[in-house]
């Protein structure tokens, strides 16, 4: 239990420094900060994802990996954008979210397609990391073409020193990370005492442990009036994780989803279609739709949790 405390407090001063750098950097940069959510914070915070993922696919732990990345897939739309929303509604107003959303559900509908097969080979992971290659290229050039039209959505913020910037990020980041591993510890042995499945383990505690920097991060971006670093590192991380820890974790071991099913790979993929209509309208995402998205996911584990 004092690790879950300790976890959570570390969590919430690792996305404050690590949202702060953040932001100045874009500024200082001149680039809109949702395309520093989309890259730096979004990839950043899914770096605990990655590293367990990893820890797991060479232990063998196939159903703790697949769990991780669909569960957190899961926990960033339900939870963190629901959340996110109830503390102020945030709004899909650049062109470039507007893209990403389709791009995420087109990702998303892979991954399904991948759990469906029940089989995620070497070379299938080779190329979901090469498809993230080729959005991240795709993105900046894009991005660079529509910065100039967008530049209204700088905000004025004090400058900052490049190295600061950069300290910012790299103790924040740090700091998420080592919060999220003490959470995920003290969660998982919690679970394993009640004697829950490893499948069950890796879709909730260990999924949403991991996913505790992006609610960290996106959260403290919203009480600061960044919604656009809050909502761009949801979807982003929802790219990074199916093309680059599905992609890595398949290229050092192939992948079995056999304690995933279509209805945990269902959920993932549903509620990032549920995302398609703020794509195409300026409207903000309500607190009450923010509701409705953590009762979702109360459902969720109403279902998926041993009664």
């Amino acid at each position: 239990m004092l690790s879950i405390i300790a976890g959570i407090i570390l969590l919430y001063f690792g996305a404050d420094s690590f949202v702060r750098g953040s932001s100045r950097l874009a500024a200082r940069f001149g680039v809109p900060p949702l395309i520093i959510g989309l890259t730096i914070v979004a990839f950043g915070t899914s770096f605990p994802e990655l590293l367990v993922s990893l820890s797991a696919a060479s232990k063998g732990a196939t159903d703790v990996v697949i769990g991780n990345v669909v569960g957190s897939n899961i926990f960033n739309i339900a939870v963190i954008l629901g959340i996110t929303a109830l503390i102020r509604p945030p709004g899909v107003h650049l062109d470039v979210i507007k893209r990403e959303i389709p791009i995420m559900i087109v990702v998303s509908l892979v991954g399904f397609g991948l759990v469906w097969y029940g089989h995620i080979s070497r070379l299938a992971g080779m190329a979901l990391f090469l498809g993230l290659c080729f959005y991240v290229v795709f993105s900046v050039r894009t991005v660079k073409k529509e910065v100039g039209s967008e530049m209204s959505d700088v905000p004025e913020v004090a400058a900052m020193p490049f190295w600061l910037c950069g300290s910012l990020i790299g103790i924040g980041l740090t700091v998420l990370i080592a919060g999220s591993n003490l959470f995920v510890f003290g969660a998982v042995a919690t679970a394993r005492d009640f004697g829950v499945s490893e499948a069950v383990i890796g879709l909730t505690i260990v999924a949403g442990g991991t996913s505790l920097p992006e609610l960290a991060t996106s959260a403290v971006a919203a009480i600061k009036r960044e919604s656009d670093v809050a909502i761009g590192n949801i979807v982003g991380s929802n790219i990074f994780n199916i093309l680059c820890i599905l992609g890595i974790s398949s290229s050092v071991l192939p992948l079995e989803a056999g304690g995933i099913g279509l209805r945990d790979v269902g959920f993932m993929t549903g509620l990032a279609i549920l995302l398609l209509p703020f794509a195409f309208s300026q409207r903000l995402i309500s607190r009450f739709e923010g509701l409705v998205f953590l009762a979702i996911y109360g459902i969720y584990l109403s279902i998926l949790w041993p009664k």
